[in-house]
């Protein structure tokens, strides 16, 4: 298992730790450039909409990497949740939990006034 706080300015250094236990977990190619993608995303998302900070983890399951990554901001706006459709025309923001469905499996996005945390997988091999 890999556990690590982030916050704005150490997001790179996070996504070459993702890629390093990513690798050594098994994923390969597309499928970790995918993953990491993934994870920069929803980290991304946590430091821009979820309090600047937060909290991932990583670790494997039978044949899959999972990762959750959890804040403690505002939440998603009512209505937002399970709104899984690709963003309209050429908007800025909007896309990271869509690509994310589309990149990885089993996404879970549980959303409160507490924080939000993601949750997903990759095969690994």
């Amino acid at each position: 298992m890999y556990c690590t706080s982030f916050a704005r300015g150490r997001i790179t250094f996070l996504r070459r730790a993702v890629a390093e236990h990513a690798g050594r977990a098994g994923l390969s190619g597309r499928g970790l450039e995918d993953f990491v993608l993934a994870v920069n995303e929803i980290v991304t998302n946590a430091v821009v909409h979820g309090g600047g900070h937060g909290r991932l983890r990583l670790w494997t399951r039978g044949e899959r990497l999972w990762c959750e990554i959890s804040d403690e901001g505002p939440g998603l706006p009512a209505g937002w949740m399970g709104d899984m459709r690709p963003p309209a025309g050429f908007d800025s923001c909007g896309r990271g939990l869509w690509l994310t469905s589309m990149l990885c499996e089993h996404i879970t996005i549980v959303s409160g006034p507490a924080g939000t945390s993601v949750t997903f997988a990759a095969m690994c091999a």
